[in-house]
C-alpha cells in the first residue's frame, strides 16, 4: 500500500515505515503530523485518484528530525569588471517516518 502526498509544494510517494524529507513543518522530533493532501492511494491492486484529492484519505506521520540539507553554493561572476560573490545556502528540512495510510 502507498500513498501520493503533496506537502511543501511537492509530491512524495510514501508507504508505511518509509522515512521522508519534505519542507520544513512546524513542530518538535516526536509530534504527530496528519497529512491531508493526498493526492493518490494504492491498495492491492485498486488505485483511487483524488480530482484533485481523495475525499477523507490522510497520512499519520511522525517527526524525525529537524535539520538543514547540505550547502548550495551560489557564484556570480562578471569577467572583467572584477565583480564576484560567493554564498551558500541551506534549506531547512524535517524528516518524517509513515506510521499509517489511512482512508475512508
Amino acid at each position: 500500500m502507498y500513498a501520493v502526498v503533496k506537502s511543501g509544494g511537492k509530491q512524495h510517494r510514501v508507504s508505511v515505515g518509509d522515512i521522508v524529507k519534505v519542507e520544513k513543518l512546524d513542530g518538535q522530533v516526536g509530534d504527530k503530523v496528519n497529512l491531508q493532501e493526498v493526492l493518490l492511494v494504492a491498495k492491492e491492486g485498486q488505485v483511487q485518484l483524488g480530482r484533485p484529492l481523495v475525499e477523507g484519505a490522510q497520512v499519520q506521520a511522525e517527526i524525525v528530525d529537524q535539520g538543514k540539507h547540505r550547502k548550495v553554493l551560489i557564484f556570480k561572476y562578471k569577467r572583467r569588471k572584477r565583480y564576484r560573490r560567493k554564498t551558500g545556502h541551506r534549506q531547512p528540512f524535517t524528516a518524517l517516518k509513515v506510521l499509517d495510510i489511512a482512508t475512508a
